[in-house]
C-alpha cells in the first residue's frame, strides 16, 4: 500500500470479518490515589484512594482491541461464579463483545488483578486468581462452544491468548487448532513457557524475545536479523508454523514467513505503560493479516499500535481514528 486512502480503505474493512479469541480473560481493577505519609505500621507509603476503576485484561483485552477497531468479536474462556466473573462479563457485553460462549465454572475464580496507582506510578499488585487447569468435562465444553461458533459464524480467524492460568490446556490448544485447519480458519498463538510447543501447525506465532529465548534455551546476546532467523528456524523445527512474529520490546517487531524476514524498528514514544501492549499487537496482526495476507503491512500496522498503547497508563485498547492517522504519517511508501 502506498497511499493516505488505501489504508482509510483498508480500515473500512475491519468489521467485515468475525474473529475468536480463546484463552484466560481477567479483570484489570486500579485504585487510584495519592501518597501523603509513610505508614506508622510498616515502612510503606500510605495511598488514600479516591478512584476505583474496572478494566478489561488478559484474553479479554485482545477482544476490546479488536471490538475497538470496529470487528465482531466472540470470547472463549472459563470464568468463576464468583462477582469478578459478573462484573468482567457486564465489561464485555458494554463493549459489544459476545459473550454468549462464555463458560462458568465453581471450582475456579475469576482472574483479578489489582492495581494501586499514585501520580501514575504503580506502587503495588494484588493477584487473585487460579491457575488449575480445566476439568475434562471443562475441557470438552469449551472446545465444543468454539466448534459451534465455527460452523455457525464461520470466523475469518482464532486467536490464543495464553496467561498461564489453566484455560488453553494441551488438548484445548490441540483440538481447536486442528478444528480451525477443517474450516480453513486462520490461528494465531500469544504464547507463555507452560505450553509454548503446544501451538503446532498455527498460522501466527507471536512470543516476545525473552520466551522465545528461554524456550529454546538460547544465549543469544546481540538482536540482528541474522540471530532472529535462527530463532525462527528453530521454531520452526518444533512448531511448524507458517509466520513467527517475534515482539522486541522498544527495538519493535521482527517477522519471517519463509518469503521474508525482517526487524520493523519502533518509532519514539512517550512510553508511560507497557500493560496490555502484547494484547494490543497480536490483536492487530491478526486483524491485518486476515484481511490482506501481507506480512510486512501486519507487522508495521501491529507494530504502530503496540506503541501507541504504551503512551497511556494501565490497559487500554488501541485508537481506530489515532491508528489510521500514524499509518497514514508513518507508513507511506513503505
Amino acid at each position: 500500500m502506498t497511499s493516505a486512502t488505501d489504508y482509510k480503505e483498508l480500515f473500512k474493512t475491519f468489521s467485515s470479518v468475525k474473529i475468536g479469541v480463546i484463552g484466560d480473560m481477567m479483570l484489570d481493577t486500579y485504585w487510584w490515589g495519592n501518597v501523603e505519609r509513610i505508614s506508622p505500621e510498616a515502612p510503606v507509603p500510605v495511598v488514600t484512594v479516591d478512584r476505583k476503576e474496572y478494566r478489561i485484561g488478559g484474553a479479554g483485552n485482545v477482544a476490546l482491541n479488536l471490538a475497538s477497531l470496529g470487528t465482531p468479536v466472540s470470547v472463549f474462556s472459563v470464568l468463576g461464579k464468583d462477582d469478578d466473573g459478573q462484573i468482567l462479563k457486564g465489561l464485555l457485553d458494554e463493549k459489544k463483545i459476545d459473550t454468549g460462549y462464555l463458560l462458568n465454572a465453581g471450582n475456579r475464580i475469576t482472574t483479578n488483578k489489582m492495581r494501586v496507582i499514585s501520580r501514575n506510578q504503580q506502587m503495588m499488585r494484588l493477584d487473585s486468581e487460579t491457575v488449575l487447569p480445566l476439568t475434562t468435562d471443562q475441557e470438552q465444553k469449551l472446545i465444543a462452544s468454539v466448534s459451534r461458533f465455527i460452523q455457525q459464524e464461520a470466523p475469518a480467524a482464532i486467536i490464543f491468548e495464553d496467561y498461564n492460568k489453566g484455560v488453553l490446556t494441551e488438548k484445548v490448544i490441540r483440538d481447536v487448532i486442528a478444528i480451525c485447519k477443517q474450516h480453513s480458519v486462520i490461528t494465531a498463538a500469544d504464547p507463555k513457557r507452560k505450553h509454548f510447543f503446544d501451538y503446532r501447525g498455527v498460522d501466527i506465532f507471536k512470543p516476545n524475545l525473552k520466551e522465545a529465548r528461554e524456550a529454546l534455551n538460547l544465549l543469544i546476546e546481540e538482536v540482528n536479523n541474522n540471530t532472529l532467523i535462527h530463532i525462527h528456524q528453530s521454531l520452526k523445527a518444533q512448531l511448524n508454523h507458517r509466520i513467527s512474529f517475534i515482539t522486541l520490546s522498544e527495538k519493535g517487531v521482527f517477522y519471517e514467513d519463509g518469503q521474508d524476514a525482517h526487524i520493523v524498528p519502533s518509532h519514539i514514544r512517550n512510553v508511560a505503560d507497557v500493560s496490555g501492549a502484547g494484547d494490543t499487537v497480536i490483536a492487530v496482526a491478526t486483524l491485518i493479516y486476515t484481511l490482506t495476507k501481507n506480512t510486512a503491512m501486519m507487522a508495521q500496522i501491529a507494530n504502530l499500535a503496540g506503541g501507541l498503547v504504551c503512551e497511556a497508563v494501565g490497559t487500554v485498547a488501541v485508537d481506530k481514528s489515532q491508528l489510521l492517522k500514524e499509518c497514514q504519517r508513518l507508513l507511506i511508501n513503505k
